[in-house]
């Protein structure tokens, strides 16, 4: 079971993390307005997990219901929590930046809807 501060957001459905590109952030020497060639390394990237599947409910209000629930979790200003993804790892310090749904719900048996979590663990303020 995956969660996000110790609750199952995304359970309801299939769902899978990606980890996004790790490293160090570079800046061309040009983009600061020095005439050289090559780049310059300012710190490492924020660490990004996508979180991307598919609410699943029995019906029209059940599927608010986990809506509303993700919904609660975007606040500001933004307080960190462990996300655990479904085999037990676990990513600490993570904000949860950006929530987006696909286009429509689809009905059938049960109602269901895409969707696309983004989590950053932010880099501290210099």
């Amino acid at each position: 079971m995956s969660t996000y501060k110790g609750i199952d957001l995304f359970g309801s459905g299939p769902h899978r993390f990606w980890v996004g590109r790790r490293g160090h952030q570079l800046v061309s020497y040009l983009s600061q307005g020095l005439p050289a060639p090559g780049s310059f390394t300012v710190g490492l990237v924020e660490l990004t997990v996508l979180v991307r599947g598919r609410l699943v409910a029995g019906n029209e209000a059940d599927l608010w219901s986990q809506r509303d629930v993700i919904a609660a979790m975007l606040v500001y200003p933004d307080v960190p929590g462990t996300l655990v993804d479904t085999t037990g790892r676990a990513f600490t310090q993570m904000t949860f930046a950006r929530y987006t749904e696909g286009q429509g719900v689809d009905r059938g048996r049960l109602w269901t809807l895409s969707y696309s979590a983004e989590f950053r663990r932010l880099a501290p303020a210099p």
